[in-house]
């Protein structure tokens, strides 16, 4: 069937039948007893809003401090600095041990 045609025969099908100027009985009320009504309070959603927001959260954290690292001048100059200093820390408690034991 033609398109054309199907909407000329629709739009004159409404126009010989006009809506009532009736409106059923309580319709407004019942429309804004349905807007006043909130939907119940699923707790998974708020859990996961609150994880989301705080993995963005802890994300922007680790982007800001690695680039203040990156970017802090002192950490620049002491590369070879960090690798010795990461090693007394860590042999630190064998080195205790080892003084206590004599």
């Amino acid at each position: 069937m033609n398109l054309d045609e199907l909407h000329r025969k629709l739009f004159a099908a409404a126009r010989t039948h006009r809506p009532s100027d009736a409106v059923p009985y309580a319709f407004e009320k019942r429309i804004l007893a349905r807007l006043a009504d909130k939907p119940a309070l699923d707790l998974s959603t708020v859990w996961l809003r609150g994880l989301w927001r705080a993995a963005a959260s802890c994300a922007a954290v680790c982007v800001l401090l690695g680039m203040w690292t990156l970017f802090t001048p002192a950490a620049a100059s002491s590369g070879d600095e960090l690798g010795q200093q990461f090693e007394n820390t860590v042999f630190a408690a064998v080195d205790q041990e080892s003084e206590s034991a004599w």
